[in-house]
C-alpha cells in the first residue's frame, strides 16, 4: 500500500486517509493507486469505508508538479495518472459495500470528482467543493465531465464546470451532492451517524442494491426494472433473508 494512503480497519469500518497534507492531498500516480488498492482490500474485510483527507482537507485534484513531469515524458506516461484515478473513482461502484466521502477543507478538481463517485458524501458546513478545472484552463480528467451531468443535468452541470463555482457544505446538500452537512464542531459525530446507519443495512441487501443502481444507470429504464426483480428474487432466495423474515413475522 502506498504510504500517500493510509488504512485503518476499526470493527466493521474501514477507515481510508489520503495522506499528502502538505499538498492538500493532491492527487499523484501513487496516491490514486493506493486509494484504488485500499479499497478493494478493505471492502472485502469491512462492511463500510470512510474516505477522508489528512491536514484539514479533502483532496485539492492533481498534482500540478505530477502533471508537469508525466507531460514532458509524453501522452503514454500522462495516461498513467489519468487512468490511475479513473480507476480508483470507478471501483466504488463495484464494491459490495457503501463508500462515505467525508469532506472538510477543499474538495476541488479531482477531490470534487471523487465525492461525486461516492456512495454517501457528508460535508462540513464550510468546505470547499468545485470543479475549478475551467478556471485553470484545464478539462476534467477524473470523470466530472460524465458523473456531474448525471447528478445534476447537463444544464447544471455545464454551468458549474465552465463558471468553476466555489460551494460550501450547505451549497452541496441543496443540490443533492452531499447527504448532510454539519458545522466543524459535530462534523464527526454527523460521520459517525452515517456510519452506524449503514452498519445497521442489511449487508447483503445493500450490495444487492448498489449493484441495481449502478447497472440499471448504463441502460433504458425497462432493462433496469426488469433487472430489479430478478435481484429481488435472488435476495429472498437467500437462506439468512429466510430467516430473517421468518424471525419479523414471529414478532
Amino acid at each position: 500500500m502506498s504510504e500517500d494512503v493510509l488504512t485503518e480497519i476499526v470493527g466493521d469500518v474501514g477507515h481510508v486517509v489520503l495522506n499528502r497534507p502538505r499538498a492538500r492531498n493532491a492527487i499523484t500516480v501513487s496516491l490514486a493507486d493506493g486509494l484504488h488498492d485500499a479499497l478493494v482490500d478493505l471492502a472485502a474485510r469491512t462492511r463500510v469505508i470512510v474516505v477522508r483527507g489528512a491536514g484539514g482537507h479533502f483532496c485539492a485534484g492533481g498534482d500540478v508538479d505530477e502533471v508537469t513531469r508525466l507531460r514532458a515524458e509524453g501522452g503514454d506516461a500522462l495516461r498513467t495518472l489519468f487512468d490511475a484515478f479513473h480507476r480508483a473513482c470507478s471501483v466504488v461502484a463495484t464494491l459490495p459495500v457503501p463508500v462515505v466521502a467525508a469532506v472538510e477543507g477543499a474538495a476541488t478538481a479531482g477531490g470534487f470528482e471523487f465525492v461525486q463517485a461516492a456512495d454517501v458524501a457528508v460535508v462540513r458546513d464550510d468546505a470547499v467543493l468545485a470543479d475549478n478545472h475551467a478556471r485553470l484552463g484545464q478539462v476534467p480528467a477524473g470523470g466530472g465531465s460524465q458523473r456531474l451531468p448525471r447528478l445534476l443535468g447537463s444544464q447544471r452541470a455545464l454551468t458549474h464546470i465552465l463558471l468553476g463555482e466555489r460551494l460550501s457544505g450547505a451549497d452541496a446538500v441543496a443540490l443533492g451532492l452531499a447527504w448532510r452537512s454539519a458545522p466543524a464542531e459535530g462534523f464527526d459525530a454527523l460521520v459517525d451517524e452515517v456510519v452506524e446507519r449503514l452498519l445497521r443495512a442489511d449487508p447483503g441487501a445493500a450490495a444487492r442494491t448498489k449493484r441495481l443502481v449502478h447497472e440499471g444507470l448504463r441502460g433504458p429504464l425497462s432493462d433496469g426494472l426488469a433487472r430489479e426483480t430478478e435481484v429481488v428474487l435472488e435476495h429472498l432466495a437467500d437462506p439468512a433473508v429466510s430467516e430473517r423474515l421468518a424471525r419479523f413475522r414471529a414478532r
